[in-house]
């Protein structure tokens, strides 16, 4: 049996930025400290939401190394390392780790679009390499790639494969991974309002959008889920169903972006090619917020 990295709710934090563009350093230090006193199980820095795929290679190394300098070892800090070059995976993720992540989130080779004997020698070649716990993130909606359960299975072989991020929507799917992988691979859900069944089955928890606005709620859910009280769980999924919804209204991170500025706490715009929201859908998401008083 592998160790588990984490249970419960890990938030996939946003990156806030300066009117110029760069990176507001100081603001997301006060976004991490905002998650640990929230109650948050762990981080994922620069991840999708974190908008990884527009941060170059030192602004991507430097967002995780303040990451882990404020979080000063309170809860795992989870580095998205993943790349469709498998290369420079592997230099990415050791830069992450010499800083002092706690392990690394991987997202499948994208435009590449390999194949399931693909993703298993690429998953393996950089796990070869690094001696940190990984968790393969398949995001097929964004990647194009989707990893089939068996495919889980032979990666789950490796001891540093410990964990998959799961967002492709298919529960089946999910169902027959944890079938096969048992206790050789923890599943987190990849989308927030697919939590509670996720869990229902034996996932260890989510990586989240939406507790960047909620991270006590969302610690909660999950420990509801952890104990073994699904009516709570769900009751607290179907109170913020339409948020959730909302957090995808446009491209993430766009929509939760938005959220957190109209909620004061000034994270600067997207990094082209992302815009903010049209006039029509702010309002709708600040209609949302207000009625759940996070305004």
């Amino acid at each position: 049996m592998k160790k588990c990295i984490f249970e419960g709710c890990a938030t996939a934090i946003v990156t806030p930025m300066h009117p110029d563009g760069s990176v507001n350093e100081a603001r997301f230090k006060e976004l991490v400290e905002e998650q640990i006193k929230g109650g948050i199980d762990a981080l994922v820095v620069c991840g999708t939401t974190g908008e990884s795929a527009v941060l170059n290679h030192e602004e991507h190394i430097r967002v995780i190394q303040l990451a882990v300098q404020q979080n000063a070892g309170r809860i795992p800090i989870i580095a998205g390392t993943g790349s469709n070059d498998t290369s420079y995976a592997v230099e990415l993720s050791k830069d992450a780790l010499s800083l002092g992540a706690d392990a690394l989130l991987m997202v499948t080779p994208y435009y590449n679009k390999t194949s399931q004997n693909g993703l298993i020698t690429h998953y393996n070649y950089i796990a070869d390499r690094v001696d940190a716990p990984i968790i393969v993130y398949n995001v097929p909606s964004r990647t194009g790639v989707n990893i089939k359960p068996e495919t889980y299975l032979e990666l789950s072989k490796h001891p540093n494969i410990v964990a998959a991020k799961e967002a492709n929507g298919d529960i089946s799917s999910v169902l027959k991974t944890i079938s096969l992988c048992g206790d050789n691979l923890a599943i987190y859900s990849g989308n927030d309002d697919q939590t509670v069944p996720m869990m229902a089955l034996g996932a260890k928890g989510v990586i989240s959008v939406i507790s960047n606005i909620l991270p006590t709620e969302f610690h909660n859910l999950t420990a509801a889920c952890l104990a073994g009280d699904f009516k709570k769980a769900t009751e607290m999924s179907v109170k913020y169903s339409d948020l959730m919804d909302y957090m995808f209204i446009d491209v993430n991170p766009i929509p939760v972006k938005e959220a957190m500025n109209l909620m004061g706490m000034e994270l600067g715009e997207c990094r082209l090619p992302l815009v903010g929201l049209s006039d029509k859908n702010r309002e709708i998401l600040k209609a949302e917020l207000a009625k759940h008083g996070l305004l």
